[in-house]
């Protein structure tokens, strides 16, 4: 088989299989929109919180004016104990519990602001806990800072104000964090399982090709579906999606084509050891969640034991995430990410090549002939 009917035909395949066409085009374009949308506010909004004023001060009152002020949270009681209060928190009528104790006033009026002030969190939801501490920990210190200013000096210094300026991730949401690490885990899933599927039925119908224009061929359709899909979410989705993006073009368009020819390196090597595309997924699916973790966005890679570092860095997206995040959010340049670049570089070779060797040699069906 010539590469051009090899890769022609691979292309065709993918389109007229209902099966193969869901996951290699369809749900890359269904995860583009639907998995940034339930973070489309970004930012937790109007989290309840229960108060308890044991002070009953100028400076509680003061905090709780600021408090009004936030849009992360709203006081949705003033209770007079813990006890109270505890009930409306273990009932989820609110997320956590501030109490100002007696003597808060003089507490500050003595140069010691927050003494006694305590903040209980539901730590259930790591997010809507963390907006809560911020926004109280914000409002308790401009209310000292105002009480402390008041002061003389040999009574109190006053601390400089520090404002904060993020990078990257400029609205500090979760959508912008999140999206950007995740589509290369969608976009190195979904043309897996489709690859590794097409490859395994063929198999398991006689129908594989065993020479190497028609691998080659083959793996050339493939890789053109992965990049079609990359360039999609790095240009399209990303700017509809209104994800920091555009860092660095031009340095995307060679790298997003070996991603893509890896990942289907990887799928045609899967597709080579399984009897059925079914069996194809049933070993690729399990492994999404897994994968996510490994990459090292959700906690730094460096900080894994060493030997989980080296099962991450065996997986193509492990080096994507390391080459598109920075290149896409971050400006930097292939220089900078040519570490990752290699490693990329290196799986690519190993899994082409065990992957065409496995090919050349595997079983097909004795009951249907092998096409030339």
């Amino acid at each position: 088989m010539s590469f051009r009917r090899a890769f022609e035909g691979t292309l065709l395949e993918i389109l007229r299989t209902r099966a193969l066409l869901s996951v290699a085009v369809l749900s890359v374009l269904f995860y583009a929109f639907y998995y940034p949308a339930p973070y489309a506010h970004q930012v937790v909004e109007r989290l309840p919180v229960v108060l308890v004023d044991a002070d009953h001060s100028a400076v509680s009152r003061a905090i709780l004016r600021n408090l009004e002020t936030a849009n992360e949270i709203i006081v949705t009681a003033d209770v007079p104990d813990m006890a109270a209060a505890r009930a409306i928190v273990r009932a989820r009528r609110a997320e956590g519990i501030l109490l100002l104790p007696r003597g808060l006033s003089a507490a500050l009026l003595a140069g010691r602001p927050g003494t006694g002030i305590a903040v209980w969190l539901n730590g259930a939801y790591l997010l809507r806990a963390e907006a809560v501490g911020k926004s109280i920990a914000t409002a308790i210190a401009a209310t000292a800072q105002r009480g402390l200013a008041r002061l003389p000096d040999r009574l109190a210094t006053v601390a400089p104000a520090v404002s904060t300026h993020p990078l990257y991730n400029t609205t500090e949401g979760y959508r912008d964090y999140i999206f950007p690490a995740v589509a290369n885990v969608i976009l190195q899933q979904t043309l897996l399982f489709s690859v590794a599927r097409l490859v395994a039925e063929r198999r398991r119908k006689g129908r594989w090709s065993r020479g190497g224009r028609a691998f080659v061929g083959t793996w050339a359709a493939c890789t053109t579906i992965g990049t079609l899909a990359a360039l999609l979410y790095f240009g399209l989705v990303f700017w509809f999606q209104d994800i920091p993006h555009g860092g660095n073009i031009p340095a995307l368009l060679p790298v997003a084509p070996l991603f893509a020819a890896t990942v289907a390196a990887l799928a045609m090597l899967v597709g080579s050891v399984v009897r059925s595309g079914d069996d194809a997924l049933k070993l690729l699916i399990p492994t999404s969640i897994p994968f996510v973790f490994l990459t090292g966005f959700a906690w730094p890679l460096f900080a894994m034991p060493p030997w989980v570092q080296a099962i991450a860095w065996t997986i193509p997206v492990t080096p994507a995430m390391h080459i598109f995040v920075p290149l896409n959010q971050m400006g930097a340049t292939l220089g900078e990410v040519r570490g990752a670049v290699l490693v990329l570089l290196a799986q690519c070779a190993i899994f082409a090549l065990v992957g065409y060797v496995r090919l050349a040699t595997a079983r097909v069906s004795p009951s249907e002939p092998i096409t030339v």
